[in-house]
C-alpha cells in the first residue's frame, strides 16, 4: 500500500492497487446518502440556474451595458441559451458517462463547470461573458441531471426509484423557489456579489457530498458482502470492476450472454451498428415517456413567457407580485415523492394519464382569467395549483418509466446498451426532451397570446396535454393492448 494509491483511489473513485477501504465505507456507499448526494446537487443546480433570474436586468444593464430597449431581447437569449446547451450537452454527459469507468468522476467534473459558469456570471462585465457563464451552466445541469439519475438507478432497488425520483423532482423545485426569493432579497438587501457568495456556499457543501460518495459497484472491492449492488442487473456499470465474489447479481454465463447476442445481434444501418441511443429512440414506450416530459416542460415554460406580463396588465402587479404567483405552480411538485410513491405500488400508466387528463379543464379556464377582481385572483391561484398538481402527478412516474425501460432493453438484450447498460444515456435523452420543452414553451406561448391571446395559450396547452395523455396511456407499462406479460417485451427493440 502507498500514500499515492490511496491518494488516486479517492479522487477517481474506484481503488487503486492495495488501497484500505475508505473510512465510514458502508455510509458513504448507501442508498440514503446516495440519494441525498444527488438531492442536493440538483437542488444547487437549479438554484444557482434561477438565482440569477430576478438579476439578469439589472447585470445587463448596469455591468454589461445593454441599452433598455434591448433588455427584454437580450433577457430571453440568456434564458434560452440554458436550454439549448442543456439539450445539447445531455446526449454527450449520457455517453461519458456510460463509457466513464465510474459514475462520479463525471459528476465530479460537473462541479468545475457550474464553478466557472458561477464565477464568471459573478465578475462578467460584457454580454459574450455572460452567454459564456449560462452556457457552462446548462452543461454542468446536462451533466448532474444525466450521470445523477444514472448514479441513482445503479443504487437505488427498482421498486423504490419512482420514489426516488420524486425526491429529486422536489429538490429541482425547491431550487427553483429558493433562487429567485434568495437572489432578489440578497441583492436588494446586500448588493450583486452577495448573490453569488451564497451561490458559492451551496457549491461548497455539494462539493463536500460529491467527494465523500463511493459508487456501491466499487464498495463492493473491500466488503462484497455487507455492500450490495443494486438488484437490477440492467443498471450495474461496474460488473469487470468487481471481483467475482461480489458479482453474483451479474453472473451470467459467457456461453449464454454470447448465445444471446449471437442470435440478436445489434442493429445495423449501412453496415455500421446503431449507438446505444438510437437503438433507444426505436423504442415506442420510451418515446412516449421522452414526449410526456417535453410537454411537461413546454407547459410549465410557457407560463415564464407569458404569465408575468399578463398578470401585470391584468391586475397592475409589479414584478413582486408577478413571482408570487408563481408560487401557486410551483409548490405542489413538493409532493413529488408521494406520487413517486403511487408509481411506485399501483404502476405509472393510470397516474400519469390522469395526471394530464386533470389538467385540461384547469388549462381551459384560464380564459375566464380577465378583470380585475378578487374573485378572478383567486381563480388563477386555483388554476396554477391545480396544473401543478396535474403535471407533477405526471412527470414523476414518466422518470421511473425511462428507467424500467432501459433495464428491460438490457434485460432482453444483454449488452447490446454497453457494459453499463445505457442508463446515463437513457436519461440523457429525458434531460434533452426537456431542455427542448424550456425553449419550445416560451415561443408556443409568445406566438400564440399574440395572435389569440391569453386564454387561448390555455387552449392550445389542454390540447398538447390531452395528446401526452394517450400516448402515456397507451405505452407507459408497456402496450395496453398487449397481454400483461407480452407487452413489455415486445415494446424493446
Amino acid at each position: 500500500m502507498s500514500t499515492t494509491d490511496v491518494l488516486w483511489t479517492f479522487l477517481l473513485g474506484k481503488r487503486i492497487g492495495n488501497a484500505p477501504p475508505p473510512m465510514f465505507l458502508k455510509f458513504r456507499s448507501s442508498e440514503i446518502f446516495i440519494l441525498s448526494t444527488i438531492v442536493i446537487a440538483v437542488f444547487t443546480d437549479m438554484f444557482l440556474y434561477a438565482m440569477v433570474v430576478p438579476i439578469l436586468p439589472f447585470a445587463l444593464v448596469d455591468r454589461a451595458g445593454v441599452k433598455e430597449q434591448d433588455l427584454q431581447k437580450w433577457t430571453s437569449i440568456l434564458l434560452s441559451v440554458y436550454g439549448a446547451a442543456l439539450a445539447i450537452g445531455s446526449p454527450i454527459s449520457g455517453i461519458l458517462a456510460d463509457r466513464s469507468s465510474s459514475r462520479r468522476a463525471p459528476l465530479l467534473g460537473g462541479l468545475l463547470t457550474i464553478g466557472g459558469a458561477t464565477a464568471l456570471l459573478m465578475l462578467g462585465r460584457s454580454l459574450p461573458v455572460l452567454l459564456i457563464g449560462r452556457i457552462l451552466q446548462g452543461l454542468s445541469g446536462s451533466l448532474v441531471w444525466t450521470v445523477g439519475l444514472a448514479l441513482l438507478t445503479d443504487t437505488v432497488q427498482k421498486e423504490r426509484i419512482g420514489q426516488a425520483m420524486g425526491y429529486v423532482t422536489a429538490a429541482f423545485s425547491a431550487g427553483a423557489l429558493c433562487g429567485p426569493l434568495l437572489g432578489g432579497v440578497f441583492y436588494s438587501g446586500a448588493g450583486y456579489y452577495s448573490v453569488f457568495v451564497l451561490g458559492f456556499a451551496f457549491v461548497g457543501i455539494d462539493i463536500l457530498m460529491r467527494m465523500l460518495i463511493v459508487e456501491k459497484a466499487i464498495a463492493t472491492q473491500w466488503c462484497p458482502k455487507e455492500v450490495s449492488v443494486s438488484g437490477d442487473s440492467a443498471h450495474q456499470g461496474a460488473g469487470e470492476e468487481v471481483k467475482d465474489s461480489a458479482s453474483a447479481v451479474n453472473a451470467q454465463a459467457p456461453s449464454e450472454k454470447s448465445k444471446v447476442i449471437t442470435t440478436d445481434p445489434i442493429p445495423t444501418f449501412m453496415g455500421c451498428k446503431l449507438p446505444p441511443m438510437i437503438l433507444l429512440l426505436r423504442i415506442p414506450r420510451l418515446l412516449a415517456s421522452l414526449f410526456g416530459c417535453f410537454v411537461q416542460a413546454t407547459a410549465l415554460a410557457a407560463f415564464d413567457g407569458v404569465l408575468p406580463a399578463h398578470v401585470k396588465n391584468t391586475f397592475h402587479w409589479n414584478s413582486t407580485g408577478a413571482g408570487i404567483i408563481f408560487l401557486t405552480l410551483v409548490l405542489p411538485t413538493l409532493t413529488s415523492p408521494f406520487f413517486g410513491y403511487l408509481s411506485d405500488r399501483y404502476g405509472g400508466r393510470y397516474l400519469t394519464t390522469f395526471g394530464f387528463l386533470a389538467t385540461i379543464p384547469f388549462w381551459v379556464c384560464l380564459r375566464f382569467i380577465t378583470s380585475n377582481t378578487m374573485g378572478i385572483k383567486v381563480l388563477l391561484c386555483i388554476l396554477l395549483c391545480g396544473i401543478g398538481f396535474g403535471l407533477t402527478m405526471g412527470l414523476v412516474p414518466l422518470m421511473a418509466e425511462i428507467d424500467h425501460v432501459v433495464a428491460l432493453e438490457e434485460k432482453r438484450h444483454p449488452g447490446r446498451l454497453g457494459k453499463k447498460g445505457g442508463a446515463a444515456q437513457g436519461f440523457a435523452l429525458f434531460n434533452a426532451a426537456y431542455a427542448i420543452g424550456i425553449i419550445v414553451g416560451p415561443l408556443w406561448a409568445g406566438f400564440i397570446v399574440e395572435s389569440g391571446g391569453f386564454g387561448m395559450v390555455g387552449w392550445s396547452l389542454s390540447i398538447l396535454c390531452a395528446v401526452a395523455a394517450v400516448g402515456t396511456f397507451c405505452w407507459t407499462g408497456g402496450r395496453i393492448l398487449l397481454k400483461e406479460g407480452a407487452g413489455a417485451g415486445e415494446d424493446a427493440v
